[in-house]
Order: C-alpha cells, then sequence, then structure tokens
C-alpha cells in the first residue's frame, strides 16, 4: 500500500511538471514581427531653375599685338610693362636717321619734277602756235605736249614717293593699336627689328569686359530648346544668365550674360561653343583662365523633384523607387530622372504628385511589404522642420553637369 502511494505521488509530480514545461514553452513562443517603419516624403510639383556647369576659358575682348611696321634698331622703349597703355601711345621708338634722309631724298626729287611742269608746259604752247604757222612739223608740237604729260605725271610720282617716304618715317614711332593692359616687352633697346618677323614686340589685351567660352553637348542644347519651345521652360528675358566659379572655388560677384552659341558643332567632340560676356571692372579675371561657368538656363514649371536618397538604380543602372500605396504596402516604379538640383533629382516619369516617397528605411525593404510611413528622421533634420515633406533641398543648385542625362 506505501509504495502504491508512491507511485501514485511520483506520477502526479511528473504530471505536474510535464504540464508546467509546456505552459512555459507556450508562454516563450517568439511573437510576430512588427510592421517596420520608414520614411516618406510627399512627392509634389515646384518651380526649378536649370543650371549647367561648364568648363570654360577667359579671352580678353581685344588683343593686339604690336609688329613692326619697318625694319631698324629700337632705340627707346616707352612704355611701363604691365601698364595701362592708350589707343595712338608711343610704345617704341626705332632709329630714324635713315628714314629722314629717305624722307629728304624724295622731296628733292618732287622739287626737281615740279620745275620742269612749267618749262615743258610753254614750250608745248609754243609749238602749238608754230605748227599752225607751219613754222615746226606736227611730230615736233606732239613731242612737246607729250613731254609736258609726263613732267606732270612724274610730279604725281614723286609726291607718292615722299608720302611714302613720310609713312615710313612715322612708322619709326610704333604706337599702341588699341587702348588695354600691355604684357612684357619681348625685346629691348638696341635690338633689330624687322617688318614681318614672327614674334611680336609686344601684346596688348583690352580687359575691362571679358569673354568666357565654354562648351556644351550639342544633345543638352537641343533638349533645352525643345523644352524652351513645348513651354516645358521659359527663360524670363530671353537671355541666359551665367555665373563662374574661379579656379580657388569662389564664385565670381558679378554676374555674365551668354552672347551667342556657335552655329556649328565640333566633329571630333559633338559638342557646341557658347561665349559668354563678363564686365571685369578691378581686373580680376585674367585671360587664359580655367574656371567653371554655371549656365542659368531658365525655369521649369511644375517639376518634380525626388530627394536623391529615394532614387536607387538596378543592376542595369535603370533609375526606381519605393513608394506606399494607399494600403501601406510597397510599390516599386521605374523612373526617369533628368539632372540633379542641390539634393533632389528632377524625374520626368515614374511620379506623380501625392506619392509618398521612401527615402529611410530601405535596407532589404522588398515591393508588397507592409509598413508603417512616418516623417523622415533626417530630411526632416536638414530643411529645419522634422517631418518636412519636399526635405531641404536648394531649388537653384549647382547642377552637375556628369549626371545631367543620368538615368535616361
Amino acid at each position: 500500500m506505501l509504495n502504491m502511494q508512491r507511485l501514485n505521488l511520483k506520477g502526479t509530480v511528473a504530471f505536474a511538471a510535464l504540464a508546467l514545461m509546456t505552459a512555459c514553452s507556450k508562454e516563450e513562443a517568439p511573437p510576430p514581427p512588427p510592421t517596420p517603419t520608414v520614411g516618406v516624403v510627399n512627392v509634389a510639383e515646384e518651380s526649378v531653375v536649370l543650371t549647367s556647369e561648364l568648363p570654360g576659358r577667359i579671352a580678353a575682348v581685344e588683343t593686339s599685338e604690336v609688329r613692326p611696321q619697318v625694319s631698324g634698331v629700337v632705340r627707346d622703349r616707352l612704355f611701363t610693362e604691365g601698364a595701362m597703355v592708350s589707343k595712338g601711345q608711343v610704345l617704341y621708338a626705332i632709329e630714324d636717321a635713315p628714314y629722314r634722309a629717305a624722307l629728304a631724298s624724295a622731296q628733292g626729287q618732287l622739287g626737281a619734277a615740279q620745275s620742269q611742269i612749267n618749262a615743258t608746259r610753254l614750250q608745248a604752247q609754243r609749238y602749238g602756235q608754230l605748227v599752225a604757222l607751219n613754222a615746226v612739223s606736227k611730230q615736233e608740237a606732239d613731242n612737246a605736249t607729250a613731254s609736258a604729260q609726263q613732267a606732270r605725271a612724274n610730279v604725281a610720282a614723286q609726291q607718292a614717293s615722299v608720302q611714302s617716304a613720310r609713312v615710313n618715317l612715322g612708322f619709326t614711332r610704333i604706337k599702341a593699336p588699341i587702348s588695354g593692359r600691355i604684357g612684357r616687352s619681348l625685346v629691348t633697346v638696341g635690338a633689330l627689328v624687322q617688318t614681318g618677323q614672327t614674334d611680336p614686340l609686344a601684346t596688348i589685351q583690352r580687359t575691362n569686359t571679358v569673354y568666357v567660352d565654354v562648351v556644351q553637348s550639342a544633345a543638352q542644347l537641343l533638349d533645352l530648346k525643345q523644352a524652351m519651345a513645348t513651354g516645358g521652360v521659359t527663360r524670363g528675358d530671353g537671355s541666359a544668365r551665367v555665373q563662374l566659379i574661379l579656379p580657388n572655388g569662389q564664385t565670381y560677384p558679378i554676374e555674365g550674360r551668354l552672347q551667342f552659341a556657335e552655329v556649328t558643332v565640333d566633329q571630333t567632340t559633338g559638342a557646341v561653343t557658347l561665349r559668354a560676356s563678363f564686365p571685369n571692372p578691378n581686373g580680376l579675371l585674367l585671360p587664359g583662365m580655367y574656371v567653371r561657368a554655371k549656365l542659368v538656363e531658365g525655369t521649369r514649371r511644375q517639376a518634380i523633384m525626388a530627394p536623391t536618397a529615394g532614387i536607387t538604380r538596378d543592376p542595369r543602372g535603370g533609375a526606381t523607387a519605393l513608394v506606399v500605396n494607399a494600403q501601406n504596402k510597397v510599390e516599386q516604379r521605374t523612373v526617369t530622372t533628368d539632372r540633379v538640383i542641390g539634393d533632389k533629382w528632377i524625374v520626368t516619369s515614374g511620379l506623380k504628385p501625392g506619392d509618398k516617397l521612401i527615402v529611410e528605411g530601405l535596407l532589404n525593404l522588398r515591393p508588397g511589404a507592409t509598413v508603417k510611413p512616418g516623417a523622415p528622421q533626417q530630411i526632416g533634420k536638414a530643411a529645419g522642420a522634422p517631418g518636412a515633406a519636399p526635405g531641404g533641398g536648394d531649388a537653384s543648385g549647382a547642377t552637375s553637369n556628369s549626371s545631367a542625362q543620368a538615368g535616361k
């Protein structure tokens, strides 16, 4: 009897332990995974300023190489290197003794020729009277008339010789052909200079206004013209504004204007040269300087802007985006992007106003998954207001030229 009681007690204890273990195992079952929270922004249409950043070089509005027009030895240099010179200012003086002698010789020959005019004229008149009386032959009268005409022609030729000698004498004082800043002198006093020599004596450049020549892809230029023709892009005053980024990274304080686009496309590069002009009152812009020109092409109305954090690439390089639909499920969209403005892409297709674009929590997210949309933390902080819908980008920011056609 005692043994039976002990067996019943052990069975009861075992059953209780088994029941307790079963209850514990039921309580420790893992709960279902929580719904992931993602940061979304509401896609909206904005008015943005389109810009292109292009490489370019500065060129002077006027450039003149100072060259000798007569040969001789340089006697004086009458300017300071690097100074401003005025048009007509004397820069060099060439030894003029040979040219003064040539002018005096030409003047003497002119005087001799003029003295012959009166004698030949009178002789022709007398022979004209005598031939009427048959005192001289008609041939002699004709010869006298021809001599008078030849004397007048000789005077004209000698006058031209005098003028030529005077011009050559004036060329011994080499003058500035334009106003501007003159560079270093390539000759010194005592150097022999010659007409038609290869090297100039100095170079003058007018830089109170400068040109900036930049190159743009012909495809981009065509896209811009088509957008303007359809009204997608408008240009307020009809001329594109241009800003300069200097070699040290600073922005030039004065804005320039686009002058014209080249009428032909470079066959080797497929690019078109554009020329802009900039005022340069302080001489900060130097010819030959490498700069980057930020070309303000126009304003695009009702552009769909998407933060760059919400645009990803598939293995083929195509642009994709994840959005949250009305049932809080993830949908994948294939989008077409135009260019980056600040921290946003301009999206031309694939998104529409009101779409909830996922910009945070994209890791391990799959289409069809149920999510809990919320305000993006990082974008909200960057914009200065938590949960700001469009993000904190600057619509007028610089455009990366290399990404202008990405995603097409």
